[in-house]
């Protein structure tokens, strides 16, 4: 028997991803993870490299420091933000997930710059399928 091609990041990863910068608002962050249904949106500079990521748990430990204010995402954002490539081993995403109790990953390009993100809520609807009895090695899973 033929063990199939190991699945990477890329293969599940997605790339329609929210980003912020540093200077953007707590209340703009906020209102974009509501609109879109997330729970984490990272934050990139200029160039579109990652500099940090802001969950809604960040989000919920500050709420009660929005005194309406504008207060910039750079002052709650996580700056040691742990990123894989397209190519990392999924098996291996999860892995640090798992390992450093993080809800998602940005995933960067050969330049560091933003291409995507691999969140628990994929592995999970990954896992789901297989239960199910799809064959989740041959690439992207139905969302």
């Amino acid at each position: 028997m033929k063990l199939k091609k190991n699945r990477t990041v890329e293969d599940y990863m997605s790339t329609a991803v929210i980003s912020l910068k540093e200077a953007d608002t707590i209340s703009a962050a906020n209102l974009e993870m509501k609109l879109a249904e997330i729970r984490h949106i990272p934050v990139v500079d200029a160039k579109g490299r990652v500099v940090g990521i802001v969950s809604d748990r960040d989000m919920l430990r500050h709420a009660s420091s929005l005194d309406g204010e504008p207060i910039p995402i750079a002052s709650i954002m996580t700056r040691r933000v742990r990123t894989v490539r397209p190519a990392t081993p999924a098996a291996d995403a999860a892995q640090l997930l798992l390992d450093h109790k993080i809800g998602c990953l940005p995933v960067v390009g050969d330049e560091e710059q933003l291409v995507g993100i691999i969140t628990e809520t994929d592995f999970l609807s990954i896992a789901q399928q297989a239960l199910r009895g799809v064959d989740v090695t041959q690439g992207a899973v139905e969302r």
